[in-house]
């Protein structure tokens, strides 16, 4: 039985910190020992496998990135991270678990996409992953196929009010889905964007000659999101379903969320790095073709309306609930320059798996979140809203032991060639600095990053099979 110390960090949950060892068995952890059980702390480090001191360092739950696309068709190319390399990037950042999702294609069959998604992932991940499942085509067969989506422990499902003629449900194939949702207790994630309004003025800009990157956010509006939330709202609140609106962007669509929640309606949202730190001005509007690298949709949002900080105080009063990636990454060079004199050709996505745990403690510095807030919105919540809490997101007697030191007084300079492992010829993130450090980073107690060295493999990562969600209310 092999057994780990990590001896005298200061642990940080979702409600409090202080000073504890943890003892891990093989796989989970066992236990927490307070600072007035040290004598017995000390006897057990002279009889571990493995003693890891935290000293100055936060012990955190291994960061959950519940919405990531490896290897994902998109715009006549691939996501450039294959399973793979985009989770070893996730262990070097401190994520020891992702939520990919599987994809079912017009004319194809629910269950088709997702053993595709298995044999992609199988024996490639070097830290556990789950699956949400994409419905490209809401019929009575994908219907049917919902009713035993649990028993394959995919608990929510996604559908697109964007991108007519690839994945756009329409209303009345998003009302029978939510009921489907209602019945079966899976969790309805909505992309909350209006695909038809946005076409109709991606053709108009275009006619007009304004064919460069920015146009890419102009097109795609925030009245665009704020309707389609309410929309989605709206269908979620006739059905009774539960809805998860993904990568939220403009503070008009957290206001529709907000007021949803306060009417007692379980309605949650989502957001991302980029849309707190990144705008419209200062990266889509990057000069010449440079801002495709910063392609994605929803799209940046203006700095100068304010988003970026609305964004922050959603998550300080937790009318956004959580902040995932929306990990799609391609590369500049052959891909994002498929949109070279048509900015609705660039390959929507931008690569973040392996900087949010970072970025987000950066906010901790910045004074935007508290430290254990931290925690919560980039594991704990993640655990509890697609069913995986006491396993995932916690330090605690029986859960796994996906265990993050975290170095406050470390720095960590992002960029590509300097902490960039993710498959991609740029990083978004280029020139970023981090007043803190991943140290080392531990999946059901294995050590995968030490030292600045990554020990993981290829293979390590297993499937999890997630319950129904644990946050509603």
């Amino acid at each position: 039985m092999a057994t780990t110390l990590i001896q005298g960090g200061t642990v940080v949950s979702a409600t409090g910190r202080g000073t504890a060892d943890v003892l891990i068995e093989n796989e989970k952890i066992v236990a927490l020992l307070a600072p007035e059980s040290r004598l017995l702390g000390e006897d057990l480090a002279g009889s571990v496998d493995t003693l890891i001191d935290a000293t100055g360092k936060y012990v955190v739950p291994g960061g959950i990135d519940a919405h990531t696309h490896m290897q994902m068709p998109f715009g006549g190319t691939e996501a450039s991270d294959t399973f793979e390399t985009g989770t070893r990037a996730a262990a070097w950042g401190g994520t020891t678990t992702i939520v990919d999702f599987a994809i079912q294609k017009h004319g194809e069959r629910v269950f088709d996409g997702l053993e595709a998604w298995h044999d992609k992932a199988n024996g490639e991940c070097a830290i556990d992953y789950g699956f949400h499942q994409i419905i490209g085509e809401v019929n009575r067969d994908s219907l049917n196929a919902m009713d035993h989506l649990m028993d394959e422990g995919v608990s929510s499902f996604k559908l697109f009010m964007a991108y007519p003629g690839v994945f756009y449900s329409d209303d009345a194939q998003i009302y029978k889905a939510m009921r489907k949702s209602a019945d079966t207790g899976l969790l309805s994630m909505i992309h909350a964007e209006n695909g038809p309004a946005i076409d109709a003025m991606v053709e108009e800009l275009l006619s007009q000659g304004k064919t460069d990157p920015y146009y890419h956010g102009v097109a795609r509006a925030w009245q665009m999101e704020e309707e389609a939330t309410h929309r989605a709202i709206m269908l979620a609140n006739l059905t009774n379903a539960p809805l998860y609106v993904v990568h939220v962007s403009a503070k008009q669509a957290v206001a529709q969320l907000a007021a949803a929640r306060d009417n007692g309606q379980n309605v949650f949202g989502e957001t991302c790095p980029q849309y707190l730190y990144l705008s419209m001005e200062d990266q889509l509007g990057a000069g010449g073709f440079e801002g495709a690298k910063w392609v994605c949709s929803t799209p940046l949002r203006s700095r100068e309306e304010h988003h970026q900080d609305h964004m922050w105080q959603a998550l300080r009063t937790n009318d956004i609930q959580m902040v995932a990636t929306d990990h799609c990454p391609f590369c500049f060079k052959g891909q994002k320059e498929m949109g070279v004199g048509d900015f609705s050709k660039i390959p929507n996505g931008i690569g973040s798996v392996e900087h949010r745990m970072d970025l987000m403690y950066q906010g901790v510095v910045n004074g935007q979140i508290s430290l254990e807030r931290w925690v919560e919105i980039t594991s704990t919540t993640p655990a509890r809203m697609f069913g995986m809490y006491g396993r995932k997101g916690v330090i605690a007697p029986g859960a796994d032991a996906d265990i993050v030191l975290y170095d406050p007084s470390g720095h960590t300079s992002i960029g590509l060639g300097k902490t960039h492992h993710m498959n991609m010829d740029h990083s978004a993130w280029e020139g970023f600095e981090i007043d803190g450090h991943v140290d080392t980073v531990l999946s059901r107690g294995r050590i995968l990053i030490n030292d600045n060295t990554y020990l993981g493999s290829k293979g390590h990562g297993r499937y999890i099979k997630r319950d129904a969600c644990q946050y509603l209310i």
